[in-house]
């Protein structure tokens, strides 16, 4: 029920992922409202409906609301998750809510402090990605939070993202080490020194799309700056290309020979492609995607979903990452005594 098309067009993009990836999805919220869009959009009467009262509106204070309205679809989604009768979740509504739910309801991995929102992003590199962490969960970290978060971002880059040993990079505003605020200062110590990740340096403004790198660490309030600017800018690049295509008939016959490569380009450049961002660090799979997502960005986010779980992401983070040796604790137990 969250977003600014719902429930239209939630339905619609989850009618298409259940009949195109063979997902079974369950829709959460007012039977009535999710009945008549299912109905307009010929879709099957198979698809699951789960009953929720109320939702998270986007100007509300989220633990406030979340406390006030227990059977708000967002707390009901995640209970799903929680109840195991789905594996994951998906909203399109207050990104606040929903992470502050998947927190209430799920909890954190062991290890994790605070989660982060990862979002992928092209680079000029065609079929190398890069994963940003974080675009929006955390605004004010600590070193440690973002150490944490190269962990994460290189386990879903190996694994989900197919890079062999992810390049890790800390956003900052030059390549040395000295440069930055106290934040990328003592973040950049702890990723040079951590064995698990493989740190490469800073990554300037002009490196996120490089490719050179293929996790990219900073905090909240940075990254959903990055986020949404990266987003305009490829707005206006697939604008700019429909308007600068030659018009009658001879642009007719160029746009219609030009008609794949043109899809190429808007399947790398177009952030609905991509469906939405991955919260790693709770104990469970959840998509946030923009408020503002329609159809195809559903279909996408659930499609997203459906490679983490089948990757398995959580298992691998905390497999992998986050067990303390028994060396390590009889060595921290002794030096406390």
């Amino acid at each position: 029920m969250g977003g600014d098309y719902a429930p239209h067009e939630i339905v619609a993009g989850a009618i298409r992922a259940q009949a195109e990836l063979g997902v079974e999805v369950l829709l959460v919220g007012d039977p009535e409202q999710i009945r008549s869009s299912i109905a307009q959009h010929h879709g099957s009467s198979q698809i699951e409906i789960v009953a929720a009262d109320g939702v998270v509106a986007m100007g509300e204070e989220p633990l406030v609301s979340l406390k006030r309205k227990p059977n708000a679809s967002i707390n009901v989604a995640m209970d799903l998750v929680k109840e195991g009768r789905a594996d994951a979740v998906v909203c399109a509504g207050h990104s606040g809510a929903a992470m502050a739910a998947a927190l209430l309801r799920l909890g954190r991995l062991p290890g994790i402090d605070r989660p982060a929102i990862g979002a992928v992003f092209p680079t000029i590199m065609a079929g190398k990605p890069v994963i940003i962490m974080d675009v929006g969960a955390i605004v004010d970290c600590r070193p440690k939070y973002l150490e944490q978060f190269a962990i994460m971002g290189s386990v879903y880059s190996k694994y989900v993202l197919g890079m062999e040993e992810p390049k890790v990079g800390l956003l900052n505003i030059g390549e040395e080490e000295c440069k930055g605020n106290d934040l990328a200062i003592r973040t950049h110590q702890l990723l040079r020194k951590n064995s698990r990740i493989n740190f490469i340096g800073n990554a300037e403004g002009r490196d996120v799309l490089s490719g050179q790198f293929d996790v990219i660490v900073c905090d909240g309030f940075v990254g959903n700056i990055l986020l949404k600017f990266a987003e305009a800018v490829g707005e206006v690049m697939l604008q700019i290309i429909r308007e600068e295509l030659p018009q009658g008939i001879q642009g007719q016959l160029g746009t219609a020979l030009l008609k794949p490569n043109l899809k190429r380009i808007k399947q790398r450049m177009d952030h609905a492609e991509h469906g939405g961002a991955l919260l790693l660090g709770v104990a469970g799979i959840c998509i946030i995607s923009h408020g503002s997502s329609q159809a195809p960005s559903i279909f996408n986010a659930i499609r997203l979903a459906q490679e983490a779980i089948d990757h398995r992401v959580l298992e691998r983070i905390k497999a992998n990452h986050f067990k303390k040796s028994k060396k390590s604790v009889a060595t921290n137990s002794s030096s406390e005594e």
